[in-house]
């Protein structure tokens, strides 16, 4: 009975040190509104703005979704923001998040995300 007793306690024992050395986990924290620091002072389109200004501002977008729902809401996407629209008028627009880690390259950040 008391084998039983010690097996039980020894597979307990296991199984609260396995637990504590798989829950580890690493915490990384960012400040709030801090995540796009390394784009700068990026110029993105403003809201109120018409569709044809952030055409003429930016250029063509590399890819357009929409416009979808009722509202018609239409995105624009851009390398490193995308602007949404409701009608032609911008109601948002968003950087885009780049990993930095992974995008030293010969000490230059690279371009793609």
């Amino acid at each position: 009975m008391e084998n039983k007793l010690s097996a039980v306690k020894f597979i307990v024992a296991t199984a609260l040190i396995s637990l504590a050395l798989v829950s580890r986990a690493e915490t990384i924290l960012l400040p709030i509104a801090s995540q796009g620091d390394y784009l700068g002072d990026m110029a993105k389109p403003a809201k109120g703005q018409k569709q044809q200004q952030i055409s003429s501002q930016f250029g063509e977008p590399m890819d357009i979704s929409g416009p979808s729902g009722e509202p018609p809401i239409t995105r624009w996407d851009y390398r490193d923001f995308s602007v949404y629209f409701e009608g032609d008028v911008v109601i948002h627009s968003v950087l885009k998040h780049r990993r930095l880690d992974s995008q030293i390259n010969n000490g230059a950040a690279a371009s793609t995300p």
